[in-house]
C-alpha cells in the first residue's frame, strides 16, 4: 500500500513570510501541532508548537513580528506519495517523528501523513511499530 492511499491530501501550509502569530492561529484553528512552511508550493521547512515556544517565546521574540522562516526547522523529513507505508512507518520510528509532509517527485507539497493516518487507514502493525520507535529515548536519554 502506498502513502498516497492513506495520507491527508488537504495539506494546509504557510508561506515562509507569515508571522509566528499566523502559525499559532492556524495551529489553534486546525488543532494540529506542526505547520509545513513553503515558498510557493515547495516545502522549505516545518514549524512546530515546540519551535514557537522554544525559539520564539522563550527567547523573548515578538511572535507578531517574527517570520516563520526565522523560527522553523529547516531540516525537513518528508516522504514521497508513492512510497510504501511500511517503509515510511519504519522511517518515522527511526527519525522519531509523529507526522511527515508528503511531496510528489517534483517536491511539491501534496499531503501529510501522521501516526493517526497509519493507524486508522493503514496497517495497525505499522502504526504500532512506528509509535514504539518514536517513544524510545533519543541518544541514550532516560525516559521521564
Amino acid at each position: 500500500m502506498k502513502i498516497e492511499e492513506i495520507m491527508s491530501p488537504e495539506c494546509k501550509y504557510l508561506d515562509e513570510n507569515a508571522s509566528v502569530v499566523d502559525a499559532a492561529k492556524m495551529m489553534a484553528a486546525e488543532d494540529f501541532g506542526a505547520v509545513p512552511i513553503a515558498n510557493g508550493n515547495k516545502l522549505v521547512g516545518m514549524l512546530t508548537d515546540r519551535d514557537i515556544v522554544m525559539r520564539a517565546v522563550a527567547q523573548g521574540c515578538d511572535p507578531a513580528k517574527v517570520k516563520v522562516s526565522e523560527m522553523m526547522s529547516g531540516k525537513v523529513y518528508y516522504c514521497y506519495s508513492d512510497d510504501d507505508i511500511d517503509e515510511i512507518a519504519d522511517n518515522m520510528a527511526e527519525l522519531q517523528v509523529r507526522r511527515m509532509p508528503v511531496v510528489d517527485r517534483e517536491k511539491n507539497l501534496v499531503g501529510f501523513v501522521s501516526l493517526g493516518d497509519l493507524s486508522v487507514r493503514g496497517a495497525k502493525r505499522d502504526a504500532g511499530d512506528a509509535l514504539a520507535g518514536i517513544s524510545q529515548p533519543a541518544d541514550g536519554a532516560t525516559p521521564q
